[in-house]
């Protein structure tokens, strides 16, 4: 053997060895993980910082624990009172035990959507629309609790879910619609009623003031016919000779005279 092909060789077993020492280092960041195996078996969970493995002899899975967003797709729900809707939701959650995560459950995030699937079609078909559109703050919570119940053996933690989107048959909108303009006419002659009340009582109270005090009636009678007097199309008959027919001739004289 020359000595070119020692070099060659001797470069080679150098390139081998560099490469085995270069994969033989890992350096984790502050949010993640890795769990290591041995010939199979479970070695430990190391990071972050640098951490040092056998190559060939380990594998190594990285997890990171920040917090995830899953988008739920729409789910085809029928609510207590037979309304179908469709409905999708978002998923909040993190790692927080790396080794169940890889152990416990193949592909953790994928059963962590199909739980929140199932759960919110559960969930949702045992209320009724009404509860649904307005109770939604309420449902979020119980969702939230339920699918972190399914997935904490899993070593997942559900921080939130959120009900994202509901929607309507185009008749159940009309409907709706309908209901919200007739609740709306109802309000508003419930204020005008209230209002006709108010104004009957202030009314009432007059009347007996003015009965109590006659001047006042008569001072109010006048002001009232000054009001009437600055139309000049009217004639004004004066309320001594109301009732007679002479009364009312001579106001309609008085008028022609005009």
């Amino acid at each position: 053997m020359d000595l070119e092909t020692i070099s060659l060789v001797f470069l080679v077993v150098i390139f081998f060895i560099a490469m085995l020492l270069a994969s033989a280092i890992k350096i984790m960041s502050e949010y993640q993980r890795i769990v290591i195996f041995r010939l199979g078996r479970l070695k430990g969970i190391k990071g972050p910082g640098l951490v040092f493995i056998i190559p060939i002899i380990d594998k190594v899975i990285k997890l990171d624990l920040r917090t995830r967003v899953i988008d739920v797709p729409k789910q085809r729900v029928i609510t207590k009172d037979n309304v179908t809707v469709d409905v999708d939701a978002v998923v909040y959650f993190r790692i927080t035990d790396p080794q169940k995560a890889v152990i416990e459950v193949q592909r953790y995030e994928v059963a962590t959507s199909l739980l929140a699937q199932t759960t919110l079609r559960d969930i949702l078909g045992t209320q009724s629309l009404d509860e649904l559109l307005s109770k939604r703050e309420e449902l979020n919570k119980s969702l939230q609790t339920i699918i972190d119940q399914g997935t904490d053996p899993w070593g997942i933690k559900v921080s939130a879910v959120t009900i994202r989107d509901v929607a309507l048959p185009d008749e159940m909108m009309r409907a709706i619609a309908k209901q919200a303009e007739a609740e709306r006419e109802k309000r508003a002659r419930i204020i005008i009623a209230d209002g006709e009340f108010q104004a009957s009582k202030k009314m009432t109270d007059a009347a007996k003031l003015y009965e109590k005090t006659p001047t006042a009636l008569r001072l109010r009678e006048l002001q009232t016919l000054t009001e009437i007097a600055r139309e000049k199309n009217l004639i004004i008959v004066p309320a001594g000779e109301i009732g007679t027919v002479a009364g009312i001739a001579k106001a309609v004289n008085k008028k022609v005279v005009e």
